[in-house]
């Protein structure tokens, strides 16, 4: 009876410890991952103040950059693409883009009214991109103060709220090129076709002759074509332009007219950052505007 006992006592003695290690080992689990997730919550902490800093730096080089003269062109340090820059557990990259260099699609209304000649550059962009020119109108549609679709390709309230997820037009400038995907005709291969040739800028803007591709180009400058923009950008690789009536003279030798659509410097850019600290890692893209001397402005700001 006693030898029974004392077996009983030793199982359950057993079991007691089973269960004391059982719960030691979730504690220890629990710790652990705990730690784990502390660990990436500080590192991803730090990745985020490091593509802050990227930020602060690139306003640095850009204030730096208009002191040193108004003339903007892609063989300037803000323009350079250097190789991501390491530091202890991690490193940062990133690179600036001049937005002046694009077609700014705020230019399309202004005053609540369409800008018809800007409307029929527009319409020439998406010719030479073969995109369906019929977007403009949908476009404008949505930018505009009025609530009457410009013809049947454009688009206002009564379209989009018989989506089936209505909404209304946003009927004011938009914000970021991103805000496209709500604008009828607009679909995912469009996006990606126009996305490197368009921005959406918080006021009317003349494209930089010195930064724009040369489709943007044979889009604004009225009587260039594609192909003279290309040898135009060609000759820019050498020597930038040093002022519109440059361009002008070397683009038209014998027009003496300058366009007032050109310029060869910029106030609005683009910055996009990425920070990795351990396996935590941070984006971030930033609109600055450098309206004067001052420090650049952040216009807006986003991460993924």
């Amino acid at each position: 009876m006693i030898a029974r006992q004392r077996g009983v006592a030793i199982v359950l003695a057993m079991g007691v410890v089973a269960v004391a290690a059982i719960a030691a080992t979730a504690i220890l689990v629990s710790q652990s991952t705990w730690a784990r997730q502390a660990e990436l919550t500080r590192d991803h902490v730090q990745a985020q103040i490091l593509v802050q800093a990227g930020v602060d730096w690139s306003r640095a080089i850009l204030s730096e950059d208009r002191r040193a003269g108004t003339i903007d062109h892609l063989g300037e340090p803000w323009a350079l693409r250097l190789p991501p820059i390491p530091f202890d557990r991690g490193e940062i990259a990133g690179h600036i883009e001049d937005q002046q260099g694009l077609f700014n699609l705020n230019n399309l209304v202004q005053g609540g009214k369409v800008n018809l000649p800007q409307l029929a550059r527009f319409r020439r962009l998406l010719s030479i991109l073969g995109l369906p020119v019929a977007v403009a109108d949908s476009l404008t549609d949505w930018m505009d103060a009025d609530s009457e679709p410009r013809s049947a390709d454009g688009a206002e309230d009564g379209y989009y709220l018989a989506l089936d997820t209505p909404y209304l037009a946003a009927n004011r400038p938009l914000t970021d090129v991103a805000e496209l995907a709500l604008v009828r005709g607009f679909d995912p291969d469009v996006r990606a076709r126009l996305h490197p040739f368009v921005t959406a800028l918080p006021r009317a803007t003349r494209v930089n002759v010195n930064t724009a591709p040369a489709e943007v180009l044979a889009a604004v400058v009225d009587g260039l074509d594609l192909d003279a923009a290309r040898s135009l950008i060609a000759q820019r690789d050498k020597t930038w332009f040093r002022s519109p009536a440059d361009f002008t003279r070397r683009a038209f030798p014998r027009a003496g007219t300058t366009s007032e659509e050109i310029s060869v410097s910029s106030d609005y850019f683009m910055v996009t950052l990425r920070a990795t600290i351990g396996e935590a890692e941070a984006r971030g893209t930033a609109l600055l505007g450098r309206e004067d001397t001052r420090w650049p402005a952040v216009i807006w700001k986003k991460t993924p």
